[in-house]
């Protein structure tokens, strides 16, 4: 299986009128309910704000975004699926319910990070 990296825009969703919000808002979760009941789905959601810290390799932290940012990620959804087909599948079921368009990426493969996560989840 892999995993994939669907988002949108900050910004994508600004077209919709603050009264059709609450329609998005429920039809976007009921797609991820399907993902859920389908198997799919391994974590999502919206960001709120667009103010990031970037941490240097120093440890030293500074705001951002910077004036050179010209897109930043409005919300995204990570789903687990054997083939970029379901991924685009998946992706256009978002699309329809939050009224924009959809990124999809896939997530490179880490097998130790994979094994690391199966230990821990062994010992909880």
């Amino acid at each position: 299986m892999t995993r994939y990296l669907i988002s949108f825009d900050d910004g994508a969703m600004d077209h919709i009128p603050e009264e059709d919000m609450p329609a998005v808002g429920k039809a976007a979760h009921e797609v991820l309910q399907q993902a859920v009941n389908a198997g799919v789905w391994v974590i999502g959601g919206g960001l709120g704000t667009q103010r990031a810290s970037v941490v240097a390799t120093d440890g030293t932290a500074a705001d951002g975004p910077y004036p050179e940012t010209k897109e930043v990620i409005g919300g995204f959804a990570i789903i687990e699926v054997p083939a970029r087909e379901a991924a685009l599948a998946w992706a256009a079921k978002i699309a329809v319910a939050c009224r924009c368009a959809q990124e999809v990426r896939e997530i490179m493969p880490d097998p130790e990070q994979d094994a690391m996560l199966r230990q821990a989840d062994s010992r909880r």
